[in-house]
């Protein structure tokens, strides 16, 4: 039953003055059950307000705009948390619409090989056995490696790439998943395993939980081919990355953006892991003006 102190910093910054950038963040731990937030701080630039509120999908999410001129937004949060091993407990029947959403398969173009793997599966075998067994496979079959997919990675290329992060493995574990008719949903986070050495710790982390029976959702980390336990805090949850992204947003102005993300992960044994990554952006280079007028940042100010 560990508590975990978990410090994540985000940094945009940009070449030229933007302006009007709107940013929303989904940086907040659930909080019950098997994961409780004993304290929480999250520091922006400028300090503007936040729109709170709850998605659709059931995650605490704030948007915030920042109007005047600006070279960069920082987003400083930083975590107590508390998990302890998950129990089994009887859950109400998912909604159906949302069931619906969480079985859909990703359209792909290469069935053919889904479903070669899937051939291999145990026959009649009971839901939470498929699960493992698709973990495994993804876990024996697709070598960890980063730098070579993105965010916008998709299933095509990781089974052609055989090879990705966290964020990949999760991506194809919910796609078999789904082409089984098993219910799923992917799971944005942090993996805390101190001194064991796993893939991804110390940093912002993916797996994905499956709804077994009445049992309800069941987290597994292809990842590092385990069931989720007490070295998982999680973040958000959602179909895939996109409704999951810690931080995302837009801004008026003619800019280069860079993009710095900051883990680090404290235990009570006072040993800290940190993880810290220049994240590449998809965007298309623009020149940026040589001469900045004094009027630009006048007029936005007013």
């Amino acid at each position: 039953m560990p508590t975990y102190n978990i410090r994540h910093i985000t940094q945009y910054l940009y070449d030229a003055p933007v302006i009007d950038s709107v940013t929303q963040v989904k940086i907040y731990p659930f909080h019950g059950n098997d994961q409780n937030v004993i304290q929480q701080e999250v520091a922006i630039t400028g300090d503007p307000p936040l729109n709170l509120f709850i998605d659709y999908w059931g995650n605490r999410v704030a948007v915030f705009t920042i109007t005047e001129p600006h070279y960069t937004v920082k987003i400083d949060s930083k975590i107590v948390v508390h998990t302890e091993l998950p129990s089994l407990r009887l859950m109400k029947p998912l909604p159906e619409i949302m069931r619906l959403d969480y079985t859909q398969p990703f359209l792909i173009g290469s069935n053919d090989i889904i479903n070669d793997i899937l051939s291999r599966a145990p026959v009649n075998a009971h839901k939470r056995t498929l699960v493992e067994w698709c973990s495994q496979y993804v876990y024996h079959h697709f070598k960890y490696e980063k730098g070579v997919t993105t965010i916008e990675t998709t299933i095509d290329e990781i089974l052609q790439h055989q090879r990705g992060v966290c964020q990949d493995f999760a991506h194809l574990l919910l796609h078999l998943l789904r082409t089984l008719g098993i219910t799923c949903r992917y799971v944005s986070g942090y993996i805390c395993p101190n001194r064991n050495g796993m893939r991804g710790q110390g940093a912002t982390h993916a797996w994905v939980e499956a709804w077994v029976d009445e049992y309800g959702w069941h987290g597994i980390d292809p990842t590092n081919n385990m069931w989720v336990a007490d070295a998982h805090v999680k973040l958000a949850v959602g179909r895939h990355f996109n409704d999951c992204s810690p931080v995302k947003g837009s801004f008026k102005g003619i800019a280069n953006q860079s993009m710095n993300v900051y883990v680090s992960v404290g235990y009570e044994d006072g040993h800290t892991i940190e993880d810290n990554n220049e994240v590449e952006m998809h965007q298309q280079k623009v020149q940026t003006p040589a001469f900045i007028p004094e009027q630009f940042h006048i007029q936005q100010q007013q």
